[in-house]
């Protein structure tokens, strides 16, 4: 399931998650924005208006993974997360020690919490922003990859915060 508008980076977790053959729940604002997606992601999306979501979670019996733009968004979806599941903050700039303290507070559950913290990331509309060193901005999908390796690969991995910015916090 992802939490919060699904554009951008959560659009490309979503459409990965449903070529791998997954049903997920996702979040959009209006109407038209909602037709769009199912139209774009099919039938084994389901877009409902952000303040519907709850009610779809009770009725679904909960969610493996979660992608959340942060912490605060996180937090009323918890209950609905599986005990073995995985939660994936992909906002620019999750603090690590929240990152760290939510994984802290679910291991018991068993389930990892982690973080992309994507910068330098092309966006519709952006503006030039410097290049960081690899020498090219990223893309949403890129972020996807690396979100999606932390909830389903990275088995051992909880409370890590992983930047996807093309090496620019190296710099």
């Amino acid at each position: 399931m992802i939490a919060g508008d699904a554009t951008g980076i959560a659009l490309a977790i979503a459409k990965r998650l449903v070529e791998g053959g997954a049903r997920i729940l996702l979040t959009a604002r209006t109407p038209q924005e909602r037709m769009r997606l199912g139209d774009e992601l099919g039938s084994s999306a389901r877009v409902v208006n952000p303040a519907a979501l709850r009610t779809h979670l009770e009725a679904g019996g909960g969610v493996d993974l979660l992608f959340a733009d942060s912490v605060p968004t996180t937090r009323p979806l918890l209950s609905h997360v599986k005990d073995g599941g995985a939660v994936v903050l992909t906002t620019p700039a999750p603090p690590p020690a929240a990152v760290h303290d939510l994984a802290a507070e679910l291991a018991s559950r068993g389930i990892r919490v982690n973080a992309v913290a994507p910068d330098c990331i092309e966006s519709p509309g952006g503006s030039a922003a410097s290049l960081p060193p690899l020498g090219r901005l990223g893309a949403a999908e890129e972020v996807a990859r690396a979100a999606l390796f932390l909830a389903t690969d990275a088995t051992f991995t909880t409370g890590a915060r992983l930047p996807v910015d093309g090496g620019l916090r190296r710099a």
